[in-house]
């Protein structure tokens, strides 16, 4: 006996049956905020800040020169090397200073045995113009002679004077050539790193043209950051703002500073001879193209040595901060007639739209904060009021 196939044909009809009601269903029924592209409000950190890049240099560095004429006949740091203050650096070959004075020191050994020699002939003719004073007490010389050995002491008096002062002259000179010679060894003026070292042994150096630069000592902490800000936005910057800045190589880490310095000129085109005068003519000279850029400074800590010199820096200057508010994106709000209020299009879930009025605070290139007129979670239109299927 065969079964009945009515329920296989049933669950037929009812599957066939099931699009057809559904695609009467979106017909009839509203469609929803599902249509239409759409962003929420969320709670979240905002800021408003200045970008800009900058370049990692140490706060406190000195160029270590020559002031002495020689060849360098020892380095003894590389760069790198921790230095103290007062450490031996850099040994010139002292052979033509420790000459200069040894003639200095024959010179005044000279001039003191002259000035021997004329104290013994002032001594004499003080002696002889005695004689002729007695002589002419009693009548028994010439006034002619008395006044001649009164202008031989004068004279030899004279020449003892003259040589005192050439002694003087002669330990000036002296102590010059004791402090050349001290010149040709080179030590640390300050502790720090050494690092860079610009000179090798061997190497002569002329320090009468100009100081030759031997090596350069820094202090690795604090380090300090010139950024370049632009001219549109370095009204926003103020000494004692805070920021922070990130490096290539530091990943998601942040080191946060304030603003120190702003330098009142921009630094000098390279094309251009006039360092530092701050002419506004010459400011201009590239025409209105050029980009002018000023420069701020920030100092930071480094302590564990992570930043380096010369090394790029992304510098955000902070001039407002929000954590924890509501924030909704700038491309969902419109401007509205009134300075901080914005108009937004918020989606209800079943599709339909109302304007509302939003009063906004800080922003940054992506987020304005909302401080009224919209709650989180709403959702928000963006883009034209119609199907995102049509």
């Amino acid at each position: 006996m065969k079964r009945p196939r009515h329920p296989r044909r049933a669950l037929l009809v009812t599957l066939c049956l099931i699009p057809i009601v559904a695609l009467a269903a979106w017909q009839i029924l509203p469609p929803g905020r599902d249509q239409f592209a759409t962003v929420q409000v969320s709670r979240g950190t905002i800021e408003s800040s200045v970008t800009a890049l900058g370049t990692l240099q140490p706060r406190r560095y000195v160029d270590v020169g020559a002031q002495a004429s020689g060849q360098i006949r020892k380095i003894h740091v590389e760069a790198g090397d921790p230095v103290k203050e007062g450490q031996l650096l850099v040994e010139i070959d002292p052979a033509t200073q420790q000459a200069k004075l040894d003639a200095s020191r024959f010179s005044i050994e000279n001039l003191q045995a002259q000035l021997q020699e004329q104290r013994a002939q002032n001594e004499l003719a003080r002696q002889k113009y005695q004689r002729q004073q007695n002589l002419a007490a009693g009548g028994a010389t010439r006034d002619e002679d008395v006044q001649t050995a009164r202008a031989e002491l004068k004279a030899t008096q004279a020449r003892i004077d003259m040589i005192q002062a050439q002694i003087r002259q002669a330990q000036a000179s002296l102590r010059s050539d004791q402090a050349e010679l001290g010149y040709t060894r080179i030590y640390a003026p300050m502790s720090g790193t050494v690092v860079a070292v610009d000179a090798r042994e061997g190497q002569t150096l002329n320090a009468q043209q100009q100081t030759p630069l031997i090596l350069r000592i820094a202090r690795l902490s604090p380090m300090t950051v010139w950024a370049e800000v632009s001219e549109a936005d370095i009204g926003h910057v103020k000494p004692g703002m805070s920021a922070y800045f990130t490096t290539l190589s530091g990943g998601t880490r942040r080191w946060t500073s304030t603003v120190r310095q702003i330098l009142p000129i921009p630094p000098k085109p390279l094309n251009e001879s006039s360092q530092g005068s701050g002419s506004p003519n010459s400011s201009s000279k590239s025409g209105s193209g050029r980009v002018v850029l000023y420069t701020v400074l920030l100092d930071v800590d480094n302590a564990d040595n992570t930043l380096m010199a010369e090394m790029t820096a992304q510098v955000f200057f902070v001039a407002e901060r929000a954590q924890d508010v509501l924030t909704a994106p700038l491309a969902a709000l419109q401007s509205g007639a009134d300075s901080g209020v914005q108009l937004a299009r918020v989606v209800a879930k079943n599709g339909s739209i109302e304007e509302r009025k939003v009063r906004v605070g800080i922003s940054d290139r992506l987020r304005i904060q909302v401080l009224d007129g919209l709650d989180e979670g709403d959702h928000l239109l963006i883009g034209p009021a119609q199907s995102s299927g049509g």
